[in-house]
């Protein structure tokens, strides 16, 4: 990776971070915030269920001074809870007013802290149980206290087992016609049981933690493709900027190649067509005098292959700039295999046709379309060299003219394959090397593209594509 990528990287990077940080501080504040709204939640609970006590307090007092107190002193002359009648009646009155209120336990005390009455008989009679709460309350003190059991765990999670308010109220004497209390006769407890509450409290909280869970694993997924996203692009970016520079690479490499190639073969070929014109002067006059000319036909033979040779170093070398007019590739095709007719027959060659209808025009050189095709079906052929079938397919898709030159060769090894289009490889024992890298050049100046690949079955296929017009024949 180079330095531009790691700039490009650096602040995306910073970005998923603080992304990412944002959105577990986010889910932890709102952790935080959901067991301070919980806690809030259950001190104001706590307030209206001490409230609600002392309502059921005041009224209780009320109940039993008027319906119970009253009638019994006017009767039995004082009260005596011990006897059954007063104390049946007391329970009536109680139960009667507290019918349909949610209190778990009632406790009664006399002046002497001793449960009087009580919902559960077992603490009838019991002395000084009623503990700081008793004394708050004889001294016209109410007062409430929370009570939680339950174990270590839920008691540190707030979600006790069970949770109880009790409340002690004093029991006082009322005047008629007067908002002012008499004296204290004695002590009220009420016992709630609100764990209900609690549990739905706690419930509540664990549906906010939840749905504010699910909501930020739908921000963290939406977050994750896009940061997915994010890095295909600047990975896609980074494979382009790559492809470029080894191409704008290549170019340079093939430039300064060509330059020398040029170069060189400029000053080579000057001589060598003087050696040539020599060569064939010399072979007529030795011709003439009835002396041999094998040496001189070797001379002239290899002046000619080294011709060739420098042709196409030259034509590698100088800039593909094609004269594009309109023309038909299955016409070129024909051109080609029409000069390679007795070629095709001397070595039992089959040339197979499959061109669709119709083919529309293209704009285009025909005369280095021409030098390419014949390049490749040259190539082909001394694949095969006992004879074989080349398969030509030329299809119209897309706006775009495709051809297929399949032959059945022993194909090329993947090794050969990935220098293919390098300058100077070859396979041949002879040749420059240069032949399919003209061929990629003048594809590629008319805007098209070539590829070559083994078949599954046998030989090889090289594959060209090149834009068409929209007219069509």
């Amino acid at each position: 990776m180079n330095h531009n990528d790691f700039k490009e990287q650096k602040p995306f990077r910073l970005v998923k971070f603080f992304t990412f940080s944002a959105l577990m501080v986010m889910f932890a504040a709102t952790i935080v915030i959901s067991v301070m709204n919980a806690h809030w939640v259950r001190n104001i609970l706590q307030e209206k269920s001490e409230d609600y006590a002392h309502l059921l307090v005041a009224n209780l007092n009320h109940q039993v001074f008027l319906q119970f107190i009253i009638p019994a002193v006017l009767k039995y002359g004082k009260i005596k809870l011990r006897e059954e009648a007063q104390y049946e009646r007391m329970d009536r009155v109680i139960k009667t007013t507290l019918h349909g209120f949610n209190v778990e336990m009632v406790n009664i005390y006399d002046m002497k802290n001793t449960i009087a009455y009580s919902f559960d008989d077992k603490k009838k009679g019991l002395k000084d149980i009623g503990g700081a709460g008793y004394a708050m309350a004889i001294k016209n003190q109410a007062n409430s206290r929370l009570i939680e059991n339950g174990n270590f765990f839920q008691l540190l999670l707030g979600i006790p087992h069970q949770t109880k308010i009790v409340t002690f109220s004093p029991l006082r004497a009322e005047k008629p016609l007067s908002s002012v209390s008499g004296p204290v006769l004695g002590v009220v407890e009420i016992i709630q049981d609100i764990s209900d509450d609690y549990h739905k409290i706690f419930r509540l909280q664990l549906l906010t933690v939840a749905t504010c869970f699910g909501v930020m694993a739908v921000l963290f997924f939406i977050l994750v493709l896009m940061v997915r996203r994010g890095e295909m692009i600047i990975e896609a970016r980074a494979m382009e900027r790559l492809r470029l520079e080894e191409k704008l690479q290549r170019a340079e490499h093939l430039s300064s190649i060509g330059e020398m190639t040029a170069g060189i073969s400029h000053e080579i070929r000057n001589p060598l067509g003087i050696i040539r014109s020599s060569a064939e002067l010399l072979k007529k006059k030795m011709a003439k005098a009835g002396q041999s000319t094998t040496i001189i036909n070797i001379i002239l033979e290899e002046s000619i292959r080294l011709s060739n040779i420098i042709k196409d170093f030259l034509d590698f070398a100088k800039p593909m700039n094609p004269i594009l007019k309109p023309c038909r590739i299955d016409e070129i095709i024909e051109k080609n295999i029409l000069y390679l007719s007795q070629q095709i027959q001397e070595n039992d060659f089959i040339v197979e046709r499959q061109f669709a209808k119709p083919i529309p025009e293209t704009m285009a050189d025909s005369e280095k379309l021409y030098q390419a095709f014949l390049n490749i079906i040259l190539n082909a052929f001394q694949a095969m060299s006992r004879g074989g079938k080349i398969t030509i397919v030329l299809l119209s898709e897309d706006h775009q003219i495709i051809i297929f030159f399949h032959d059945q060769g022993k194909g090329i090894l993947e090794e050969s394959l990935k220098k293919i289009w390098n300058p100077f490889f070859t396979t041949k024992d002879m040749g420059t090397g240069l032949g399919m890298g003209i061929v990629k050049n003048i594809i590629e100046s008319h805007h098209g593209t070539i590829d070559i690949y083994n078949r599954d079955s046998e030989g090889v296929t090289v594959k060209i594509t090149l834009p068409s017009n929209e007219r069509k024949f």
